[in-house]
């Protein structure tokens, strides 16, 4: 699937050095997530998971937010931020796990089974925000499943392939939304089998995200930026990698001595693994966002405070370093 399309740009223009005045002048903080691509990653202010950016960028004093991500991680960003402007750079840059769970009828879904806690995760639009009751991400939902009452029913939504290994490993019964993300979906057991053969001191790092088939075979499981600490810090030379492909280039510039590998396709390779909505998102559309300051995020009020309310709920049942909520190692 190809999503993306090029806004007209003076081609003799030196992208760097203007969105680098641009930012100087509109007083932005660029946040790239990991998926980005790799110049996108390296001009950017801060690179890393999206609630992480979402909170670096509110503790700044920028005017404007540039969220170099998919919307739902713009949308944070304004519910943490709703005094600062909020732009991305391709309003089309959406979310499968997103798409997959309409407001309309999540809402019935909720309504027939009033006994049951919600939690969703946090890649979902602000619209199921504001129907939930905790957000979690893949660093912290251990935590707060475990958290809970043993006898606590549990809504978790909208990634059946997390809330069943989150079931799985806490032995917990909850209600599976059935939503997925079509890059982690498109990982192949038998070809991630072949590879391990080829490649048999290499550990597998894997999303949560995965099937369970995919998971199975992981060393480690983990959100992004416990996948990248894990590469970084293991032993091996060699690293097979379940997620989407453009973590590997902090990989490589953290540990230039290893190889990473990313987790294959059906096909046997990992280019259909790349995610077509982070790939909506490149630098002259990052140039024309700061320029134009659009698109821009906007949410209504009353949606915004609801969807504040999980996030903040989020944080209160979340493990810390040390008294105060550090969200560092909070990731998704």
């Amino acid at each position: 699937m190809n999503l993306v399309s090029t806004p007209e740009v003076d081609p003799t223009l030196d992208l760097v050095e203007e969105i680098n005045r641009l930012r100087r002048e509109k007083n932005a903080v660029i946040l790239a997530h990991y998926y980005q691509a790799a110049e996108i990653q390296d001009i950017a202010d801060f690179v890393g998971d999206s609630l992480d950016l979402s909170r670096k960028a509110a503790e700044t004093d920028a005017d404007v937010i540039v969220f170099c991500g998919v919307k739902f991680m713009a949308e944070v960003a304004k519910i943490l931020s709703p005094n600062k402007t909020v732009v991305l750079p391709d309003l089309k840059a959406g979310c499968s796990l997103e798409d997959s769970c309409p407001p309309d009828e999540f809402r019935k879904f909720i309504d027939a089974n009033p006994d049951h806690m919600v939690l969703s995760y946090i890649n979902c639009s602000a619209a199921i925000k504001s129907m939930t009751d905790i957000i979690v991400t893949s660093s912290n939902a251990e935590h707060i499943v475990s958290s809970l009452p043993e006898d606590q029913k549990i809504i978790f939504a909208p990634d059946r392939h997390l809330g069943g290994y989150l079931s799985r490993k806490l032995g917990r019964d909850m209600l599976l939304w059935q939503g997925t993300c079509i890059v982690h979906e498109l990982f192949s057991e038998k070809e991630l089998i072949k590879l391990k053969a080829k490649h048999p001191d290499a550990p597998v790092a894997a999303h949560p995200e995965c099937p369970d088939q995919i998971v199975q075979h992981a060393d480690h499981v983990g959100s992004t930026s416990s996948i990248l600490d894990f590469s970084i810090k293991s032993d091996a030379d060699t690293i097979i990698v379940a997620t989407e492909p453009g973590i590997i280039h902090q990989m490589e510039k953290a540990a230039p001595h290893k190889t990473f590998i990313g987790a294959p396709g059906a096909d046997g390779n990992c280019n259909c693994n790349t995610c077509p909505y982070m790939a909506l998102n490149t630098m002259q559309k990052l140039y024309t966002c700061l320029r134009d300051l659009g698109p821009e995020i906007d949410l209504d009020e009353e949606t915004r405070v609801l969807a504040e309310k999980p996030l903040r709920r989020m944080l209160e049942l979340s493990p810390t370093k040390g008294p105060s909520k550090d969200v560092s190692a909070i990731g998704e």
